[in-house]
Formats: C-alpha cells, structure tokens, sequence
C-alpha cells in the first residue's frame, strides 16, 4: 500500500503520518528529511541543496525527483510507502505517478486533513503558551497556510477526480483522527486483499 497525506503547518499531519507508519509497518518519504540527509551527509547534491536553501531559494523539482526515485526504486520498501510533503505540484504529482508506474506500484490512498485557519490560529496560541519557537506567530502561520492552500489545491484535485482523496475532519482530537484514519484503512485493505491476496503484510 502507498498513500499520501495532506496537511497545512498545523494540522498535526506529522503525528498521524507517525501513526500510520508504525501501525501498517510503512516507511515515510518526508522531502524536508530527505534534503536534510543529504545536507548532513555532505553528499555532492547536499552541498547544492545546502547553497540553495542558505540563499533563501526553493529546490528545484529536478533533484527533489531524483532522491526519491532513489527510494521508489528500493525493493526493500516496494508498496509500503507513505509520501509526506511531495507531491507539492501538478509537476511532482505527474513525475510520482510515472516513477511507480516505471517501478510497478501506483498510490492506493490519498488522505487530506481539513483544518480551518482559525483552529491553526489558536494551536499556535496554545503552543507559544508552552513553548517558544521563532517561527510561531501568527503571521508567519497566516502566511504558511495560505501559501499551502493556494500550491496544493491543483494537487488535490488532481487526487480527487482519481477518486483516490479521503478528506479527514482534522479539529477534532488525535485520537479521534487516528480512528477515522484506521476505519478507512480497513476498507482499503479489505480492497486490496481482494485484489491481490497475500501480498501485502500489515502488521498492528
């Protein structure tokens, strides 16, 4: 099974992407991770990544689709993939749909969490009361979200008429979320389980 999960800053995309992980035995594709190792790793394309983001500039589509064609192609990880923040564009959405194709894998799910700017607003508020961070301010949140909003939409939708978008109520509780999540696996694998027995191996 692979699937993508969709959330603006905020949404705690990042604790149920977790959740999925460990519960369904999945491995996350995190952009933001994988540029980091590279950085960290000091490798030939982590120093030009570390060059662009020092200079404030975004990375380019060209490497971001190489390093993770350079998962995709990982045996070890076939259809146990959940990509967390790619694809960002119709570009990227396109370029992921060839790279499982070309690897004999395709996305099963795609999960949106819905969370309103003003929920955003207030997680912000409650999280500064209990810690300090540079980059929670409201502005800042304001200017994430909309940015968010505005890039994803196209991709979403692209989802959607593939009729493979979930949209999940994201102002409710963690674990009211990680029940309606589980629910919607259940009936993914009872599908997939139909369709291909035994291929699968999800463990709880």
């Amino acid at each position: 099974m692979n699937i993508i999960i969709f959330g603006p800053p905020g949404a705690g995309k990042g604790t149920q992407a977790n959740f999925i992980v460990k519960r369904y035995n999945l491995f996350q594709v995190s952009t933001g991770k994988i540029l980091r190792e590279e950085i960290k790793n000091k490798t030939e394309i982590g120093q030009k990544i570390s060059t662009l983001m020092t200079s404030g500039s975004l990375v380019e589509d060209k490497i971001v689709n190489k390093l993770i064609e350079d998962i995709v192609s990982d045996e070890n990880y076939k259809n146990r993939f959940i990509f967390d923040g790619y694809p960002r564009n119709l570009d990227q959405a396109d370029n992921l749909n060839n790279l499982l194709s070309k690897y004999d894998q395709k996305i099963n799910i795609v999960l949106k969490l819905s969370v309103t700017l003003e929920t955003i607003k207030k997680r912000i508020s409650e999280r500064r009361a209990i810690e300090t961070r540079p980059d929670d301010s409201e502005e800042i949140a304001i200017k994430r979200y909309e940015t968010y909003e505005k890039s994803t939409e196209p991709v979403i939708e692209y989802y959607k008429k593939l009729n493979l978008l979930k949209v999940i109520n994201g102002e409710r509780s963690i674990d009211q979320i990680n029940n309606e999540i589980s629910e919607i696996m259940v009936d993914i694998e009872g599908w997939l389980y139909t369709l291909t027995p035994y291929k699968y191996d999800f463990k709880y």
